[in-house]
C-alpha cells in the first residue's frame, strides 16, 4: 500500500495499489525472435496488456507477449478503427486527403489532421456518408471478424456486427469501433497490409527452427483500394506520432514511426482500453508493433500504448536491429498464395 496525503490538515489515507502483473506468464517463447521479445517484454513491464510484433512483408509473427490475451478474445478497437473508415472513404470517393470537413461551425479538418488528432466527429461524418454496408465491406476486406493467423493454436476471431449499432449507428462504429471486437493479431495483420503497400498476409507463428528455416509467406488477398489510399493515410499516421495523439512514441526523422492510437472503454468488461497499431519505415527490418493495454486505472490509454511501442523501437534501434545485415535471401523467402477461396465479399 502507498500512503497518500489528502490535503493540508487532513489525515493521510492508504490506497491499495493493484498488484503487479507479469504479462509474460505462461507464454511459450519457442520460435520467437528473442531480441524482439526482450525489447517488447521490457517495454511493457507490469502493465496489463499484450504486444504483437510482425514482419509486414511476410506475415511472420516475431513475438507475442501475453499470448493468452492476444489469442483467446477480442476487444473494442476504439479509434484504431478510423484506419478502416479512412481507407473506405478514400476508395469510395467520399473524401480526398485534402478535403476539409466541418465538424462544428468554425472548425474543420482534412484527413491528415483528423487521423493525427483522432477527431471523432470527422470519422462519424465519414461513416454516416459511407453507410453500414460499405463500411462492413471494407472491414471484411481488411480481415476483421475472422482469424488473422494460419493454424495458430488457440486463436479466436474477433466479431464484425451484422448491422449498425443500435445506439449511435454506423457513425459510432466508424469513430469508436462500437459493435466491433478485434484481436491484437487482427490489428497486426491490418497494419501489415498498410505497411507493405496493400497485401493482406496470413499471420504465421513458426515455433521450431525447422519451421523457421522452411517459412514461406502466404497471401490471403490483395487489397482493392484507391491507388493512393494507403499513401494518403500514412501522412495522418505519421502526423499522429509527430504532433498528434501518439507523440509519446517519439519523433525521430531518421527512423520514423507511423501509427494510430485508440482509447475507450470496453462495454462488456468495463475495462479501459489503450491501443497503438504502428510500423516503422527504415531501410531494413521493418516491423509492425501492436500494443494493446487493458485495465481499470489511468495507465491505460492509446497515448500510453504509443509510449510502450516507442520504447520497443528505441530498444531495438540501440541494438542496431534495423541495420541491414546484407544476408542473401533464402529460398524460403518466396511468397506462396494459399490455394483457398479468394476474397469475394460482395460490394454493396
Amino acid at each position: 500500500m502507498r500512503r497518500v496525503s489528502t490535503g493540508k490538515n487532513r489525515k493521510a489515507v492508504f490506497r491499495r495499489l493493484p498488484p503487479p502483473v507479469d504479462p509474460t506468464f505462461g507464454d511459450n517463447v519457442d520460435g520467437d525472435d528473442l531480441t524482439v521479445r526482450r525489447a517488447a517484454a521490457d517495454a511493457l513491464g507490469t502493465i496489463p496488456g499484450s504486444v504483437v510484433v510482425v514482419e509486414p512483408g511476410t506475415g511472420r509473427i516475431l513475438s507475442m507477449v501475453n499470448q493468452k490475451l492476444a489469442l483467446t478474445t477480442g476487444f473494442i478497437p476504439c479509434s484504431t478503427v478510423k484506419l478502416v473508415t479512412a481507407l473506405a472513404a478514400l476508395t469510395e470517393n467520399v473524401v480526398s486527403r485534402d478535403t476539409n470537413i466541418y465538424t462544428s461551425r468554425y472548425t474543420s479538418y482534412n484527413l491528415t489532421q483528423a487521423l493525427a488528432h483522432s477527431n471523432n466527429q470527422y470519422f462519424n461524418i465519414l461513416g454516416t456518408r459511407l453507410g453500414f454496408d460499405r463500411v462492413r465491406h471494407y472491414a471484411e476486406m481488411l480481415g476483421l471478424g475472422e482469424t488473422a493467423g494460419l493454424r495458430i493454436a488457440g486463436e479466436q476471431p474477433g466479431v464484425l456486427p451484422a448491422q449498425a449499432p443500435k445506439y449511435g449507428g454506423v457513425g459510432m462504429m466508424t469513430s469508436f469501433g462500437t459493435g466491433i471486437s478485434m484481436t491484437p493479431l487482427e490489428m497486426a495483420a491490418l497494419l501489415s497490409a498498410i505497411a507493405n503497400g496493400g497485401t493482406l498476409y496470413y499471420l504465421q507463428y513458426p515455433r521450431t527452427q525447422e519451421e523457421i528455416d522452411q517459412f514461406t509467406p502466404k497471401v490471403k488477398h490483395a487489397l482493392e483500394l484507391a491507388p493512393n489510399g494507403i499513401a494518403d493515410i500514412k501522412m495522418g499516421m505519421r502526423g499522429a506520432v509527430d504532433f498528434g495523439t501518439a507523440r509519446r512514441a517519439g519523433y525521430d526523422p531518421a527512423e520514423p514511426i507511423l501509427g494510430k492510437t485508440g482509447t475507450c472503454t470496453d462495454v462488456q468488461s468495463a475495462n479501459k482500453m489503450g491501443w497503438f497499431g504502428s510500423f516503422n519505415e527504415v531501410g531494413a527490418h521493418q516491423l509492425v508493433v501492436v500494443v494493446m493495454l487493458t485495465g481499470s486505472r489511468g495507465y491505460v490509454s492509446g497515448p500510453i500504448a504509443s509510449g510502450v511501442a516507442g520504447s520497443i523501437y528505441k530498444r531495438l534501434s540501440a541494438q542496431r536491429y534495423f541495420v541491414a545485415d546484407n544476408t542473401p535471401p533464402k529460398k524460403s523467402d518466396l511468397t506462396e498464395i494459399v490455394p483457398t477461396t479468394p476474397y469475394t465479399a460482395a460490394h454493396p
